[in-house]
């Protein structure tokens, strides 16, 4: 056989043999859980739907939040020190994005931030809720207890 580099071709050799993943020279058939299956779901679409089902609820409560995004982000962007959002008070676990022409106002979730501040998934399903709440309260300006009679209470 003739290449343009003048080296010729490795021959198949004890190498390519270990490639399969059994000694019948199979290797897996199919995932290992259909998609359906929680084992399937990864943690970002998890967190995803964390965040869908509090705004639904709250969507639900007040109707002013039809037209609100909700958006998950994986880390916040931090500002440069002395410019607006760069606080000492440590990372946010939520932003309000306010409504410019052309896009909605938006809810941002961090979802690193609040993954390493719960500790299973319950916490995370609260804690994800009390984010939404603060960030809808904030956008609406209206005390958190009054966007969710059930803020803050375990």
């Amino acid at each position: 056989m003739d290449n343009s580099s003048g080296v010729p071709p490795v021959p198949p050799g004890p190498a390519d043999r270990h490639r399969h993943r059994d000694r019948h020279g199979r290797g897996m058939r199919g995932p290992v859980a259909p998609p359906q299956v929680p084992l399937a779901v990864s943690r970002a679409d998890t967190f995803d739907s964390l965040v869908h089902d509090s705004a639904e609820r709250l969507r639900r409560r007040l109707p002013q939040l039809a037209d609100v995004d909700f958006e998950v982000q994986e880390v916040p962007w931090l500002a440069r020190e002395g410019e607006p959002g760069s606080g000492t008070d440590g990372v946010p676990l939520g932003g309000v994005q306010r409504a410019r022409p052309g896009r909605p106002d938006r809810i941002v979730v961090y979802r690193r931030p609040v993954e390493l501040r719960s500790r299973d998934r319950d916490e995370r399903a609260q804690l994800v809720h009390e984010v939404v709440v603060e960030q809808a309260a904030e956008l609406l300006g209206l005390a958190p207890e009054s966007v969710d009679p059930r803020y803050g209470q375990d």
